[in-house]
């Protein structure tokens, strides 16, 4: 298994940024749209974290880490067999892949393909 993107939504995005930053030593750039205007850092494992407001009022704070997967549609299908709930198909997000969102065992987990 390879994290791609490890998720963060809160209500207090800039000060949630901003402690991880100085914990760190890594920079969040400025808000990025495509990402749901996440605040985001690569890491030294090499994959980036993204820290973000909920979306609508329904999103409630979470970490979320999305798994690199060479078929998220074939993945998605794995995970509904296995009792998985599919909360959000795959999505394209222009210039960076897909990823998909299930919920399993009261967590949400993410998907990624590039």
């Amino acid at each position: 298994m390879q994290l791609h993107y490890l998720e963060y939504v809160t209500k207090e995005v800039d000060a949630v940024a901003d402690t991880f930053a100085a914990a760190n030593g890594v920079s969040f750039s400025a808000p990025v749209p495509e990402l749901g205007n996440a605040r985001t850092a690569t890491v030294g494992a090499g994959y980036t974290v993204g820290v973000r407001a909920p979306m609508h009022d329904a999103e409630i704070p979470v970490v979320r880490p999305y798994w690199l997967v060479p078929d998220i549609k074939a993945a998605l299908e794995k995970v509904e067999a296995a009792g998985g709930f599919v909360a959000l198909p795959g999505l394209e997000i222009p210039g960076r892949g897909m990823c998909a969102i299930y919920i399993q065992g009261g967590n949400e987990h993410g998907l990624w393909q590039l």
